[in-house]
């Protein structure tokens, strides 16, 4: 992915979101050409020269400051997705494509029995690229329609936009497509020289016009908590919340668990989905752990 590129893409998609009111300047009379706000309008903002933002607006980011990158961020009105995104790309653009990430780790033991140890919860690790490389007995259940999909690694973003039966097992589908785009967008500018992430990103763009368009909004986003619909093939619809934990010892690798409250209609759904996987691991005792094991990597 180039660098160039994806920082003049990215800053121009922010620069035209904000107008003038919501960045508290004044409104001119007459007829606007550009959406947003103007370049030496965002240079006002920022306290840099409109010859400077025109240069960073170019996709240069070599050599700025982390003083510039803050007060770009506060006069675009970044959240802190965008705002980390920014240094991402700023990261990259001063030390080029020689400055590398470990490879992803396999998963440790100690995670494995973390995750087999969560009786109550549905929880998977995943990596950046969204492969889920990790999972429990109930996350398997829960993402039946997900492990069932042929095409290994086990793909979020892959089932998600080419899998025609995501549509039906994510009832807020256009919902969790953005997410799903976002989260990957945010990977990109963490590392951008991931070969098998920019295969996907290839396979996707070629395949799905909802991801092209998706793509080139250029949105990125945290995603740590929240709730989550389904419609199980199995025991139905679910509501569940979430938490998204990152690993420390696992650089980029992510645990998300969905659990719910005694009583709640989504805790009795997970006691149902529990009581028939465990009726599948009786039928077929290894099908689920030699499935979820071929997708690491």
């Amino acid at each position: 992915m180039d660098n160039r590129s994806e920082v003049r893409e990215f800053l121009i998609s922010r620069r035209a979101k904000i107008t003038p009111q919501q960045a508290g300047l004044p409104a001119h009379g007459g007829r606007r050409r550009v959406a947003g706000l103007r370049r030496e309008e965002v240079a006002l903002l920022a306290g840099v020269s409109v010859e400077y933002y025109a240069r960073l607006e170019r996709g240069n980011l070599s050599g700025v400051s982390e003083s510039v990158l803050e007060a770009l961020a506060r006069a675009l009105q970044l959240d802190e997705a965008e705002r980390a995104h920014l240094f991402d790309l700023a990261r990259t653009a001063n030390t080029g494509p020689r400055t590398r990430r470990p490879a992803r780790q396999q998963i440790r033991p100690g995670i494995q029995h973390l995750l087999d140890s969560m009786t109550d919860a549905a929880a998977y690790v995943r990596n950046g690229r969204l492969d889920i490389v990790a999972s429990n007995r109930l996350g398997r259940a829960l993402y039946a329609p997900v492990f069932d999909d042929p095409t290994r690694p086990v793909n979020l973003a892959r089932f998600r936009f080419l899998n025609p039966r995501a549509r039906d097992f994510y009832p807020d589908w256009e919902e969790s497509a953005h997410t799903t785009v976002a989260l990957l967008r945010t990977e990109a500018g963490r590392d951008p020289y991931d070969r098998a992430l920019t295969e996907l990103v290839g396979e996707l763009a070629t395949r799905s016009e909802e991801f092209r368009a998706l793509w080139a909004a250029h949105n990125v986003r945290l995603h740590h908590t929240g709730t989550k619909n389904f419609h199980h093939p199995v025991v139905g619809d679910l509501t569940l919340p979430f938490e998204a934990m990152p690993l420390p010892a696992d650089p980029g690798l992510t645990l998300t668990a969905f659990s719910a409250e005694p009583g709640t209609p989504g805790h009795d759904a997970l006691n149902l989905l529990s009581s028939w996987t465990a009726t599948t691991d009786r039928d077929a005792p290894t099908e689920p752990r030699d499935r979820a094991r071929s997708s690491d990597g």
